[in-house]
C-alpha cells in the first residue's frame, strides 16, 4: 500500500511532538495530530498520483474546475500542484510534453514560473520574461480569472504604474467580479502602492466585501487587511472598531462552514491570528475548534520559519489563557527581525 502522507512530504506536515506531549483540553486534536496544509479530498489523489510521475488525476482535477466554474478552488489547487511542481517536475513536464497547449497545463505553467521569479533576488527581471505564459494561460479559457490573478502578482511585482494594473483589475472583474485570489493580489499591489497606507486597504477590503454575498470568501478580506496592518506595527494608523469590525466579518464567514473542514482553515488561521492581536481570546478559541487539526503555512510563515510551530505555541497561549490558567500572553509577533515579511508572493 502507498504510504500517502510518505508522498506528500513536505506538503502534508505533523506535528513534530514527543508522543509524552499533553493532549489539549476542550476536545481539540493532540499536537501530534495537527497538519499543516492538508490536502481536501479532491486534491490529496492528485498529488499521490503526481507523485509518482502521473498527471491524470491533476488534469481531471483542473479540468472540472473550468468545466463548473469554480474557480476558487481552480486558484487553490493551481497554487498547490504548482507548489509540488517545483519540487516534483517530471509528472508536469510530461502533462506538458503530451499536450502543450491544454488550458490546465498552460495556467500549471505560468503558476509555476511566477513562483520561480518571485523567489529569486532578479525577481523583477525574471518575471518580466515570464510574461508570454501568463498570455497564453488567459488565452487558454477565455472565462477563467486565474490567469488574471497571475498577471495581477505580476504587475505588482515588476513595479507596473497604476493605470496598466487598472487595465488588468477590469479584466479580472469582467470574467469573476467576487474572486478572492484577485482581490487579495489587487490589496497587496495597492499596498505595496501606497507604501502600506492600511486605511486605504482596509477601504479597498471593506468596499469588496459589502459588495460580495455573505458567502463569499471576500467577506474574509477585510481581516486580511487587518491582519497586513497589525504584522506591520503600524496598527495605531487604524481605529480599533475597523479591525473589528473586519474580524467580526471574518467570524460570520467562518461560522458558515463546518468546522474541521480544510476549505476554510487558511481564512480561520489568519482570524485566529487577528483575534489573538486583539485580544479576543474566547473567540480565538471558538476558532481553533472551527479549525481542529488543519493548520495552514499562512499565515504562520509571514511570522516564523517554523509556520506549525508557531501555530502550536499560539494554540496553547490560548488554550492556557481561556483557562485562567496565566495572565493574557505576549501578543505572537514576527520572529524575525522587523516586520513581517510581506513582499513575498
Amino acid at each position: 500500500m502507498v504510504d500517502t502522507m510518505a508522498l506528500l512530504h513536505p506538503f502534508s506536515r505533523t506535528a513534530r511532538i514527543p508522543r509524552t506531549a499533553p493532549r489539549p483540553t476542550d476536545g481539540l486534536p493532540a499536537d501530534d495530530e495537527v497538519l499543516l496544509d492538508a490536502p481536501d479530498d479532491r486534491l490529496g489523489p492528485a498529488l499521490v498520483a503526481a507523485a509518482r510521475g502521473e498527471h491524470g488525476p491533476a488534469s481531471a482535477l483542473l479540468a472540472a474546475t473550468r468545466t463548473r466554474g469554480d474557480w476558487e478552488n481552480r486558484d487553490r489547487y493551481t497554487r498547490r500542484l504548482a507548489a509540488f511542481a517545483h519540487a516534483r517536475p517530471e509528472w508536469l513536464q510530461a502533462w506538458s510534453a503530451t499536450t502543450p497547449h491544454d488550458a490546465d497545463v498552460l495556467l500549471l505553467r505560468a503558476q509555476l514560473a511566477v513562483d520561480d521569479a518571485w523567489r529569486s533576488p532578479a525577481r523583477a527581471e525574471l518575471l518580466r520574461e515570464v510574461s508570454p505564459l501568463i498570455t497564453s494561460a488567459a488565452r487558454g479559457d477565455d472565462r477563467d480569472p486565474v490567469p488574471w490573478r497571475l498577471a495581477l502578482d505580476h504587475a505588482r511585482g515588476t513595479g507596473a504604474g497604476p493605470k496598466y494594473f487598472g487595465e488588468l483589475w477590469e479584466a479580472a472583474l469582467r470574467r469573476a467580479p467576487h474572486h478572492y485570489g484577485c482581490h487579495v493580489a489587487a490589496l497587496r499591489y495597492l499596498a505595496a502602492s501606497w507604501q502600506g497606507s492600511h486605511r486605504e486597504c482596509l477601504d479597498f477590503a471593506d468596499l469588496a466585501a459589502q459588495d460580495a454575498p455573505p458567502g463569499s470568501l471576500l467577506q474574509a478580506l477585510p481581516s486580511r487587511a487587518a491582519f497586513a496592518c497589525l504584522t506591520d506595527g503600524t496598527g495605531a494608523e487604524v481605529p480599533r472598531a475597523r479591525l473589528d469590525a473586519a474580524a467580526d466579518r471574518a467570524i460570520a464567514l467562518s461560522a458558515r462552514f463546518p468546522a474541521a473542514d480544510p476549505w476554510p482553515a487558511e481564512i480561520r488561521n489568519k482570524l485566529m491570528y487577528v483575534l489573538v492581536r486583539l485580544d479576543r481570546w474566547q473567540e480565538s478559541l471558538t476558532e481553533l475548534h472551527q479549525i481542529g487539526p488543519y493548520a495552514t503555512s499562512f499565515p504562520w510563515d509571514r511570522l516564523s520559519d517554523d509556520p506549525l510551530a508557531l501555530f502550536l505555541k499560539v494554540r496553547s497561549d490560548i488554550l492556557a489563557c481561556t483557562a485562567g490558567l496565566v495572565p493574557p500572553p505576549r501578543h505572537p509577533r514576527s520572529e524575525r527581525a522587523g516586520r513581517a515579511r510581506s513582499g513575498d508572493h
